[in-house]
């Protein structure tokens, strides 16, 4: 198998599309303008533990998504809020759940790192690096088991492909040829290791020919690219003819998490990626078209913005997870006694 390059030599269907268009950027500016909230709630103590941001990567799980229906799983990471949206999860709901609420996806119990969403197909995101990849190989097998045409993507980090998991879970789907796509969302660095001093080849697709499936590297950054690369890697999936490897190159803007200072990378860096906005870029593409107006843009991003201010209110009033409950979701709860 050869690994292949993706590049903007795409189509422009997305940006042609109004209503196409209007999906796309409504998506992207969702994720955007969360991790922003959830980023101020985080810094006025309004928001506990932890929170790994995704600002950047927004174009990753928008393109993907656009191929999957809601039959189709994906599992996450620990940097997952971006997938939990694109895979169509409710903001109130959401919300909640980082805000330690009964009325959030798992009753406040599984906040930033451990929010799923079943009904919409989201096994859950993921606090342990790479631990969605066997998830995602084994929910493949059951739909093929069970015969039907749902696919089961996996995101993770490019710090994830050093992980036995990944080799694991990877393998299983290639030699059963199970219906699964793995994205690598290589935003550059595992938490402070540049990617480039983790891995001794040059692309993370590159590492598809090991297990002889086919294997492709797309910018991230470019959300036609990405869900053209995606659409034919599902394609595939529910052909019955196996797995795709895909690497989409992107950065994220912000350190790994809250408690990361950022000083294994430069501003220069950063900065020259922030001149690669995914947003940005397709907002130019749409105008280019001719597809939306700047008005019409302009109407997404004040929908999306008094969207995320009316869950962030139905989260704060929401009642608080229930401390004498927290049992009730243990399969098997054991009887303290004083």
């Amino acid at each position: 198998m050869t690994t292949t390059t993706a590049t903007r030599k795409t189509t422009v269907r997305l940006a042609q599309d109004a209503a196409r268009a209007r999906e796309v950027l409504t998506t992207m500016w969702k994720i955007r303008r969360f991790e922003e909230a959830v980023d101020d709630l985080f810094a006025r103590g309004l928001m506990h533990g932890t929170m790994h941001l995704s600002i950047g990567q927004e174009a990753v799980p928008t393109g993907a998504c656009l191929s999957l229906t809601r039959d189709d799983l994906i599992t996450s990471t620990h940097r997952g809020h971006g997938h939990c949206i694109a895979k169509g999860a409710d903001l109130s709901r959401m919300m909640a759940e980082l805000l330690a609420k009964e009325t959030g996806y798992c009753r406040g119990r599984g906040g930033s790192m451990h929010i799923a969403d079943v009904e919409t197909g989201n096994l859950g995101a993921n606090g342990i690096v790479g631990g969605g990849i066997p998830i995602a190989a084994g929910a493949a097998l059951a739909q093929k088991i069970k015969g039907t045409t749902a696919v089961a993507v996996s995101f993770f980090g490019d710090g994830a492909t050093n992980e036995g998991a990944f080799h694991e879970g990877v393998n299983l789907a290639a030699i059963w040829r199970l219906p699964a796509v793995f994205i690598c969302e290589n935003n550059h660095y595992g938490m402070s290791m540049s990617s480039s001093l983790s891995m001794n080849v040059a692309s993370v697709a590159d590492r598809a020919a090991a297990y002889g499936i086919p294997g492709a590297s797309v910018d991230g950054n470019d959300v036609q690219a990405v869900a053209d690369v995606v659409a034919e890697a599902v394609a595939r999936a529910r052909a019955g003819d196996g797995p795709t490897l895909i690497e989409a190159v992107t950065y994220r803007y912000k350190g790994h998490s809250k408690s990361d200072q950022n000083l294994y990378r430069t501003r220069e860096e950063i900065d020259e990626w922030r001149g690669k906005d995914p947003i940005i870029q397709f907002e130019q593409t749409v105008l280019e078209a001719g597809t939306l107006t700047e008005t019409e843009l302009e109407t997404v991003r004040n929908d999306v913005r008094d969207a995320l201010r009316a869950a962030i209110r139905a989260g704060n009033d929401a009642p608080p997870s229930r401390a004498d409950e927290l049992m009730s979701a243990v399969f098997a709860p054991v009887e303290v006694t004083a």
